[in-house]
């Protein structure tokens, strides 16, 4: 009689988690896109993934060094397990050297009850500092050297018992998120949140819907009819570099400078708006999505056509819904009152080969200062009614096809438009 009760409790006090509830552990070197592989889970998923960052405890709660007995392993096993317990699917990222975390990486996967996923990404050391110095944090990359870097590098360090997935380095982000979706049941689980979910901050934030999406194409425009107007006749900052000939470059609807002027007004003293590109000819729509795609059809040979056309929309709209050809969208950052760009983690119109995924408006390598100026952006052009496209911080529209789908409206008010 007394043999049942040890063995339940030795059992109730090891599992983890139910059987419905899904671990996924993502490992890699540092700069190899760990994190943004992990928001882009949650970015599609939603609510109900809690994301178990090494970073987060190691470095920001308990401030220690990264050794073989440190407290943060304990503490990310205890972490996890009690988000499982709790009915939350856990995505456990970070370098997680094996020599000093498999032990506690390999218990919760033979405790969990429901499906665990470990994954390496492997990103050689060479491509590791090339994303490292694109980041746009100079205060982040004075504070880590390529030396830092490169005394860390750890080749292909995996887990004993061949626990992981090794995902290669030219697996893109969306593709890397897509394959993880796929094979932890992540994606037809919830394969897209609600049109806008509210984030931890309070503020709306976008699912990862792209462009591309049969959903926005299949959204009725009915044209409203309103007017192209020039915002440099409204004293907006307006940069050049979208300059052509014509200044189509700086044209938007009358609602959509209406709504510019509110945004602008929301925003703290001392900061505004820059306006880099609105209205966009279909024929030069055309030429950036085709030349983005050419591009990425010469790095990736054996990609299938739609499958380069959806990549691509991740980057540049497809000609036939795009919103700046409806003069619906509109390019936008920030600067100080004298006129400087701020510091929002990335370039405008980095790609996101080229900015590691920072390009996506909730990409989590940004420093705090980066995040706190996307955030003044974000909540200010929300506020006056804009939707953010979500792999371009900068990019927001309105009444056009994607914001009519992302706000369940039954149609678009805006469609392709040529400039008088």
């Amino acid at each position: 009689m007394t043999g049942t009760p040890t063995t339940n409790h030795r059992f109730a006090a090891t599992a983890a988690g139910r059987a419905d509830t899904r671990l996924v552990v993502i490992r890699g070197n540092s700069a190899s896109g760990k994190s943004s592989v992990a928001q882009g889970l949650r970015e599609h998923y939603g609510r109900g993934i809690a994301i178990v960052g090494q970073d987060v405890i190691r470095r920001n709660v308990l401030r220690e060094h990264d050794t073989a007995r440190g407290a943060n392993i304990a503490l990310l096993g205890r972490i996890a397990r009690e988000a499982l317990d709790a009915g939350f699917h856990v995505v456990l990222e970070g370098i997680l050297y094996a020599d000093r975390y498999s032990h506690m990486i390999t218990s919760l996967v033979r405790d969990h009850r429901g499906v665990s996923n470990c994954y390496y990404l492997d990103v050689p050391l060479e491509k590791t500092l090339a994303r490292h110095a694109s980041k746009a944090d100079a205060a982040y990359l004075e504070q880590v050297t390529d030396s830092h870097l490169a005394s860390w590098y750890r080749a292909l360090d995996l887990l004993p018992g061949g626990l992981e997935t090794v995902i290669p380095a030219d697996s893109t982000l969306h593709d890397t998120v897509a394959r993880i979706l796929h094979e932890t049941d992540l994606g037809s689980a919830s394969p897209f949140p609600s049109a806008q979910c509210e984030s931890s901050q309070g503020d709306l934030m976008n699912p990862l819907v792209l462009m591309s999406d049969p959903q926005v194409a299949a959204i009725p425009v009915r044209e409203c009819g309103e007017p192209l107007v020039d915002v440099r006749d409204h004293g907006f900052r307006v940069d050049p570099r979208r300059h052509d000939p014509l200044g189509a470059f700086t044209h938007v609807r009358e609602g959509v400078l209406a709504r510019m002027k509110d945004a602008r007004s929301l925003l703290p003293a001392g900061t505004d708006l820059l306006f880099i590109e609105g209205y966009r000819p279909l024929a030069l729509q055309q030429r950036y999505f085709t030349a983005y795609r050419n591009e990425l059809a010469a790095a990736h040979p054996d990609w299938a056509t739609e499958r380069l056309h959806q990549a691509a929309s991740r980057y540049v709209s497809p000609p036939e819904i795009a919103p700046h050809s409806a003069g619906a969208a509109v390019d936008v950052t920030l600067v100080d009152q004298d006129g400087h760009e701020l510091d929002l983690g990335t370039r405008v119109n980095a790609t996101p080969e080229e900015s590691d995924g920072a390009c996506f408006t909730h990409a989590p390598n940004l420093s705090d200062h980066a995040r706190h100026h996307r955030t003044l952006l974000l909540n200010a052009m929300q506020s006056a009614g804009f939707t953010n496209y979500a792999t371009e911080f900068w990019h927001f529209s309105v009444a056009d096809r994607y914001d009519a789908l992302m706000r369940q409206e039954p149609h678009a008010r805006y469609g392709p438009i040529e400039l008088p």
